[in-house]
């Protein structure tokens, strides 16, 4: 399955698509390209011509601060839109790495600004696309200033889970998360010898275990109690947008 056809799955998931209009999402224009862990996709200050979707792997959203200490202040999914922002913002304030080896779909501005012309409804669920990225990074913001850390880690596995899900990547409360103690420190603003105990903390409650990169919930109620983790900011509602 393409990354094009992963996004409309998800926002399926939000609304009901046109055969017409999933035939110009499908139609538009793409070019692939694969990107070692590590590797940057988009740079901080450059002026992107194309706007990129996951197709495999994790990306993120990367702040470097000054004295060398980088913040993930967001993490794309397979079927994300992840810089549909740059067509009007044009300089990125910020970077977009692969977090894991990722396979990444481009898709020019130029196509997406025709797009907009031909189709309204398209144009208002690439909006809410972008809505639901920053209602994503508002209940982020508010983890991460008033969560601990086992209730952080606790709401970002089911963050993780139910937006895989929506994609059917993730299912028998299983989630695949391959990303290293030191980028979850990166992710979650702790040490990586934290985020070691905090999972320790989290297997001793058999909430979750952890074995390479699969995680497998035990107890999804539990942990949704535990890190207060209220899914209404991610819109499931199907509904006329």
């Amino acid at each position: 399955m393409t990354a094009i056809e992963l996004f409309i799955r998800a926002i399926s998931r939000r609304d009901v698509l046109a055969v017409a209009e999933r035939d110009l999402l499908l139609q538009l224009p793409q070019q692939n390209r694969a990107f070692a862990k590590g590797e940057t996709i988009v740079f901080e200050h450059s002026e992107p011509q194309d706007s990129c979707l996951v197709d495999r792997g994790l990306a993120g959203r990367e702040i470097i601060l000054p004295d060398g200490e980088r913040q993930i202040t967001a993490l794309h999914l397979p079927g994300d839109f992840v810089d549909l922002h740059g067509l009007l913002l044009r300089r990125m304030d910020h970077a977009v790495v692969a977090l894991t080896a990722c396979r990444i779909t481009f898709v020019p501005h130029a196509a997406l600004r025709k797009l907009f012309e031909e189709c309204p409804h398209l144009v208002r669920l690439l909006w809410l696309s972008t809505l639901i990225d920053a209602a994503i990074q508002r209940v982020w913001t508010a983890v991460m200033a008033r969560l601990r850390a086992e209730e952080r880690l606790a709401h970002l596995i089911c963050d993780l889970y139910r937006r895989l899900q929506i994609v059917e990547l993730a299912e028998d409360n299983k989630v695949q998360i391959a990303l290293s103690q030191a980028v979850l420190a990166d992710v979650l603003g702790l040490s990586a010898v934290h985020v070691n105990r905090t999972l320790q903390s989290l297997r001793r409650r058999r909430l979750v275990s952890w074995k390479g990169s699969e995680v497998t919930i035990h107890d999804f109620s539990g942990l949704t109690e535990l890190s207060k983790f209220d899914e209404t900011y991610l819109s499931l509602m199907q509904i006329p947008r």
